[in-house]
């Protein structure tokens, strides 16, 4: 199952405890003190990689520990250090803090120190002097807290496909990328965000088809939209057997608006899909009376290739760094 929101409890290791201890042998009778001091608690740190499955992995394991450092030892010896907790998530996480900060992973390799690690007691040697010279005081290490984080994942994509079910969003992405969306004749096909790469690298994103209420928590694109926040451009699908396409396009730009002012600002391709289904007449005047940028069919190769060239035009100026790989 794709999951991308999820709540993890992690929890750095406490600090070893100093020691209280003092030296004696047959040739130094009063060693004097030696207590070590305890060894640091180890640390929890967030790194993003390419996988968009990894939040999955915390469904049966949602508590993440750091190692807790070991006491201080004899001779004045510090102890071990508690080891350090790497949790991998997929780049496009945000990290979401009880106390309102947020965090974003948006590179490949990003590391983020979630919680530090407790610091070590001091033992009796470090609390000795020349007015103390039998101190019996040490310190106990410092015990951390657990700390309650909100992963969110909003995928890095450059290309959005949105639209009303059976709009033929999965088949366009299959045909286009390397993608194997699942496709049938009826709604609801997609229920996960889906990825393809495109020429030239770019990612291409397909969500679960919108319909009226989305925003409000009807059908299953409201629970996507937010993947679609860092996409580049929108390719708004449209099928050509639509009873009533205006009706349909103003759905969709409604439920975008009432999701947040970004979608509503993204810029839009809007492709006319399953063009096979109508005469080149009919998708001529159709075209012309949505201002639609393209038709297309996916038995079509030729109108495949202009939306990709049409898509790698616009996505040139829209992207300046380059696109990211990611693991589908």
């Amino acid at each position: 199952m794709f999951i991308d929101d999820i709540y993890v409890t992690v929890k750095a290791g406490n600090g070893g405890n100093g020691l209280v201890h003092f030296y004696s042998d047959a040739f130094r009778p009063k060693g004097g003190p030696d207590g070590g001091d305890g060894g640091r608690g180890g640390s929890v740190y967030f790194k993003a990689i390419n996988d968009i499955t990894r939040l999955a992995s915390f469904q049966r394991n949602k508590k993440l520990k750091a190692g807790d450092g070991t006491p201080g030892g004899l001779n004045n010896c510090s102890g071990a250090a508690g080891e350090d907790l790497i949790i991998e998530i997929p780049v496009g996480t945000v990290a979401h803090y009880d106390n309102g900060t947020e965090v974003e992973f948006t590179q490949l390799g990003q590391t983020f120190l979630a919680t530090r690690g407790g610091k070590g007691g001091r033992g009796n040697h470090f609390f000795r002097s020349s007015t103390n010279q039998q101190p019996q005081e040490s310190e106990e290490g410092f015990k951390t807290e657990p700390k309650r984080i909100r992963l969110e994942l909003k995928l890095i994509a450059q290309v959005g496909l949105v639209g009303l079910p059976n709009a033929g969003k999965s088949s366009l992405l299959n045909e286009l990328t390397s993608a194997h969306s699942k496709v049938a004749s009826y709604p609801f096909t997609t229920l996960e965000p889906n990825l393809g790469v495109l020429p030239g690298g770019y990612i291409m994103a397909d969500i679960p088809g919108i319909i009226e209420g989305a925003s409000t928590g009807k059908g299953l694109g409201h629970k996507f939209l937010r993947h679609l926040e860092r996409t580049s451009i929108l390719v708004h699908c449209l099928a050509a057997d639509s009873t009533n396409p205006k009706k349909d396009i103003e759905v969709i730009n409604q439920e975008l608006a009432a999701h947040s002012t970004v979608l509503a600002q993204k810029p839009q391709t809007l492709v006319i899909t399953k063009s096979d289904l109508l005469t080149p007449d009919e998708i001529k005047k159709l075209t012309a009376s949505l201002k639609a940028d393209l038709a297309v069919s996916i038995i079509d190769d030729s109108s495949l290739k202009l939306l990709t060239s049409l898509l790698s035009q616009r996505l040139r100026p829209e992207t300046s760094a380059d696109p990211l790989p990611v693991r589908l």
